[in-house]
């Protein structure tokens, strides 16, 4: 994978299942994470192919519950992005899934309680040699690209240190998030502690943080020196971000996601999860439509309140020709 000049989709739990990457694809996404997926619910699943939705789903023994999906069309610029703390078992879930993604992420910043407290995240920062360990016994035993996302350690000199011990392991690119543990998404992100990371590597670096509008991407890579820019929250809200064209409106979005949720088979509840959040930005959930999305319990449902009816039955009755019918997309 190249990650030079690449405008990338952040890891983002509950948003950025199959349907919103290929929905930021589509609007210009080069490369696309997938949300993090814990390694000990990753070794529990199966690989299944799901000739009714055109996907490769890895899906729960003994239920129907699906982990993480893909698509062909996908695999050369997905990236999954698992949560760790422990070398062997992340191999076993690498292995079941490598071979249908373009590269396994390791989580090193995420500062959520679960994950501080299940060792994973950013709980990994401190944890320089299993850091190693999982990395090398990655890269040792993987066919795919092995990389790592993390954030601001406690002083810029501390973050460095710890990006050169991993550039040393071969990963091919690391992606920085300008914020400490501590931060907030409100806080703002510290660009001038990511360039310092950037001054010190040879290998590409990933800018993480504040970018929210187009013009973002060129404004922290000027900052920063970063070869590449990943944008979360600026995606959710409206993915046609990843647009040079500029914005669309997020109402016409917010139904294109719909209709790749459809498109896909996506789980209803990440579906109400991922648009209740651009309704919170930029509307208000106690209006109407809100309510009427909570009330809401399948994919169906969804299609009715937004007159998506015919989409929905259309995409039941063909199945995954749809992919390739520009009337129905």
């Amino acid at each position: 994978m190249d990650y030079q000049n690449k405008l990338v989709l952040a890891p983002m739990v509950r948003v950025g299942t199959l349907s919103f990457r290929m929905l930021a694809a589509e609007y210009g996404a080069d490369i696309t994470y997938g949300e993090e997926i814990i390694d000990h619910k990753l070794v529990k699943c199966e690989r299944r192919l799901n000739v009714a939705s055109g996907t490769t789903e890895f899906v729960e023994k003994g239920t129907d519950n699906v982990v993480f999906s893909t698509c062909d069309e996908e695999k050369s610029r997905v990236v999954f992005q698992m949560g760790t703390s422990d070398a062997v078992r992340a191999l076993k879930a690498s292995e079941i899934v490598c071979n249908d993604v373009a590269t396994i992420d390791i989580n090193m910043g995420c500062p959520k309680a679960f994950s501080i407290q299940g060792g994973m995240g950013a709980a990994l920062l401190s944890k320089p040699e299993l850091i190693h360990h999982i990395l090398a016994t990655l890269k040792r035993n993987l066919d795919v690209p092995v990389t790592c996302k993390i954030r601001l350690l406690k002083s810029p000199a501390d973050t460095v240190e710890l990006a050169r011990r991993i550039e040393k392991l071969g990963v091919p690119a690391l992606a920085v998030h300008g914020r400490k543990i501590a931060d907030r998404p409100r806080d703002p992100a510290k660009w001038d502690e990511i360039a310092d990371v950037v001054a010190a590597l040879s290998i590409p670096v990933i800018a993480n943080g504040d970018v929210l509008e187009y013009d973002d991407f060129s404004r922290i890579k000027t900052a920063t020196g970063a070869a590449s820019v990943m944008v979360a929250r600026g995606a959710m809200w409206n993915a046609s971000i990843f647009s040079p064209k500029g914005k669309s409106h997020w109402e016409d979005v917010k139904k294109k996601y719909l209709r790749k949720s459809i498109l896909w088979n996506n789980d209803v509840k990440s579906t109400k999860y991922t648009i209740k959040e651009m309704i919170a930005h930029h509307s208000c959930l106690e209006l109407p439509e809100g309510k009427s999305i909570n009330k809401a319990d399948t994919l169906e449902d969804l299609a009715r309140l937004y007159d998506l009816e015919d989409y929905f039955w259309t995409v039941k009755n063909i199945g995954p020709l749809t992919h390739n019918l520009n009337h129905v997309l």
